[in-house]
């Protein structure tokens, strides 16, 4: 196609392939809704970084707080043994769990609903599970999704494939946090237990670590910064091979497209009758 029209659905095709990052969930140019859905992603990512300095020095001072804002192990066995030694009760300690293991959850779910498999084989990364669970959706439906949300807490995977699943799945909102909160309950209570067994013991781990908090939130800190340095070299790297190999398509398609164009006036002259041919024969 060649003139304006043609001009036009180039630069159109152009500006769709800048948009189609292999580290972006969505295809083309993004809506509205999948930049909040993303901001979103992106600000619990930043949530748990800015609480890191802070999680070795509550888990010995204020358990129930810490559970509330990241809803970690330490921090709910640490409640619990210290419910143990008269510091509150388990009641208090299974309620904070609800939203200190649920607030975003529902996020994930959302961004199932969105973006179906593309986030799904995101967050799987190289490991590949994502692929097999969604064959598994296919195959058995709510009977795999229902018990899979349910028992996610104790599965040794990240709970957002499971959440992004059950979006893409089409479970409704209602009955994923159900689900869940079921799920974050059996998995409350059980570390709970856990703390309110341990009792003093656990309370005098609990205070020893927030004592040397500072130390232990900078090695963590350490850490993930070398990780996040790792993983986005690694990131741009997959990037500019994926940017090549497009570029090196498109080359070869535009030398085609050349090569077509060229042999046919070729053809076109070679078809052409020899004028007086016959009559000289």
């Amino acid at each position: 196609m060649t003139g304006p029209e043609g001009e036009g659905q180039k630069a159109t095709d152009q500006q769709a392939s800048a948009w189609n990052d292999p580290r972006l969930p969505w295809a083309g140019r993004p809506r509205a809704v999948d930049i909040a859905c993303w901001a979103g992603i992106t600000i619990t990512g930043l949530y748990y970084l800015v609480l890191l300095p802070f999680r070795a020095d509550l888990v010995g001072t204020h358990p129930v707080a810490l559970e509330l804002l990241n809803g970690t192990i330490e921090s709910i066995v640490s409640a619990a043994a210290f419910a143990r030694v008269g510091h509150g009760t388990l009641l208090v300690v299974l309620l904070a769990a609800i939203p200190g293991l649920m607030k975003f959850d529902a996020l994930y779910w959302w961004a199932g609903r969105l973006w179906g498999e593309r986030i799904i084989l995101l967050l799987s990364g190289k490991r590949n599970r994502g692929p097999r669970y969604m064959a598994r959706v296919r195959r058995w439906g709510r009977k795999f999704t229902w018990p899979a949300v349910v028992i996610s807490p104790f599965l040794p995977i990240p709970n957002a494939i499971i959440y992004v699943i059950a979006g893409w799945a089409g479970m409704k909102l209602v009955t994923f946090l159900i689900l869940d909160m079921i799920g974050t309950l059996l998995w409350a209570g059980m570390l709970a237990g856990l703390g309110y067994e341990l009792g003093h013991h656990a309370v005098v781990v609990a205070q020893t670590i927030s004592h040397y908090g500072l130390w232990i939130s900078i090695a963590i800190i350490a850490v993930i910064v070398v990780g996040q340095v790792r993983s986005g070299r690694a990131a741009q790297a997959q990037a500019a091979q994926a940017q090549a190999a497009q570029a090196a398509a498109a080359a070869q398609a535009q030398t085609a497209t050349q090569t077509r164009a060229a042999a046919q006036p070729q053809a076109a002259g070679s078809a052409q009758p020899v004028p007086g041919g016959e009559e000289g024969s």
